[in-house]
C-alpha cells in the first residue's frame, strides 16, 4: 500500500472514530467533574474487548495534565482473573457537551458520548460510541430500577439501536 494511502487511513482512524452517529446529539449542561468516579456497566453491545467479562466497571478521575484517567475493569470467568485497561479521556467540543474522546491504544481515540443522563444526581447514563455498534447503560449502583431501565431502553431504540442485542452484565462479585 503506498505511503499516502497509509497516511490517509491513519488520519481517518485518528479523527473519524470520535464522531457521533448520524442523528444523535450528546446531552447539554454536562458537568464532567460530576461524572467522575465509579460507574457499573449494566448492559452493552458485544465487542471483542469486553467479550466474556462480568462485573465490569469504569473509574474516571482527573489527572494533573487536565485529562481524565479511565480504568475499565471486568472479571473473566474463563481466565479466573480480573482484566483491566487504563486509558485517557479528553473532552470534545464545548465543556458542557457530554462528549469525550477516549484512548486505550496510544494516539487512537474513540468517541464516548453521553446521550441520556440523570441530570439531577448523575446516577445513570446512556453512552454511545462513534457508530450504532457501541452502546452502554451505566449506573452508580450495581442495578437499575426497572422504570429507569425501561426509560433507557426506550431512548436507545429511539436513537436507532437494536436493544435486542444488548448483553446484560452480571454484577455479583463481592471483590468488584
Amino acid at each position: 500500500m503506498p505511503v499516502l494511502r497509509i497516511l490517509l487511513l491513519c488520519s481517518l482512524l485518528l479523527t473519524g472514530c470520535s464522531g457521533l452517529p448520524t442523528g444523535i446529539t450528546p446531552v447539554g449542561n454536562f458537568q464532567l467533574e460530576r461524572y467522575l468516579g465509579k460507574w457499573y456497566e449494566i448492559a452493552r453491545l458485544d465487542h471483542s474487548f469486553e467479550r466474556g467479562l462480568s462485573d465490569v466497571s469504569a473509574q474516571y478521575r482527573w489527572q494533573a495534565d487536565g485529562s481524565v484517567e479511565v480504568i475499565n475493569r471486568g472479571y473473566s470467568a474463563e481466565q479466573g482473573a480480573w482484566r483491566e485497561a487504563v486509558g485517557k479521556a479528553l473532552p470534545i467540543g464545548e465543556a458542557t457537551q457530554g462528549s469525550l474522546k477516549v484512548s486505550f491504544f496510544g494516539p487512537f481515540y474513540g468517541g464516548y458520548h453521553v446521550v441520556a443522563l440523570d441530570e439531577r444526581d448523575y446516577r445513570w447514563s446512556l453512552v454511545v460510541g462513534p457508530s450504532r455498534e457501541y452502546l452502554w447503560i451505566l449506573s452508580r449502583e450495581r442495578t437499575l430500577p426497572p422504570d429507569v431501565r425501561q426509560q433507557l431502553l426506550a431512548r436507545a431504540r429511539e436513537l436507532g439501536f437494536d436493544t435486542s442485542r444488548l448483553i446484560w452484565v452480571g454484577q455479583q462479585r463481592s471483590d468488584a
